[in-house]
């Protein structure tokens, strides 16, 4: 029989997306107050592959993705979610914009295997997590890159963020590597 083991530390990634810079700006510097600094950010992407948001958060919509240096443990992905959540009703809350959601938060966290995302929303592919959260394995890394599947959603197909990616993978890379030589306790985010 197989002994669990402890699980691998993990590197948080968010997608944010919003149609205002600043609104992105503020989410970015909401969640390296509890989460710890950005070590990779993506450029500000266009998001146009849906207008499945116009309604709530208006059209001209750019997506940033954000990695985090402080690695985590892959059961905090719930709580991140819900604290994103918390975080896009705060950001609604403040009166700053005129859209019903003016900010998207999405995190996600990266293995040397795969890119998850949490969600709300279940499907035939996510798997329940706990308090309303589902997890997707939204691609997989496979001879060197990664891969959608099936169910990825157009903007994670894209060639400038599956390039960004990569390259959080090779930090992430590096950085297990450290947190292993260096004791794992001491490198790994404990969080909130």
């Amino acid at each position: 029989m197989a002994e669990p083991r402890p699980a691998v530390p993990v590197l948080l990634v968010a997608a944010v997306f919003s149609r205002h810079a600043d609104a992105i700006a503020r989410a970015r510097a909401r969640l390296e107050e509890t989460y710890g600094p950005v070590e990779r950010e993506s450029p500000a992407l266009a998001f146009d592959q849906t207008d499945y948001y116009a309604a709530t958060m208006g059209i001209d919509l750019r997506k940033q993705f954000f990695a985090f240096h402080d690695l985590i443990t892959p059961d905090r992905l719930a709580d991140i979610k819900l604290h994103t959540n918390a975080l896009e009703r705060e950001l609604t809350q403040s009166g700053s914009y005129s859209e019903a959601r003016p900010v998207n938060i999405d995190p996600g966290y990266l293995t040397l295997g795969k890119f998850l995302l949490a969600t709300t929303k279940d499907q035939a592919h996510r798997i329940y997590l706990r308090d309303g959260i589902f997890a997707e394995v939204t691609l997989r890394y496979q001879a060197g890159a990664f891969e959608p599947w099936p169910w990825t959603y157009a903007d994670y197909r894209q060639p400038a963020v599956l390039a960004f990616l990569q390259e959080a993978r090779t930090f992430y890379h590096d950085r297990l590597r450290a947190v292993r030589r260096d004791g794992e306790a001491s490198s790994v985010g404990s969080g909130e």
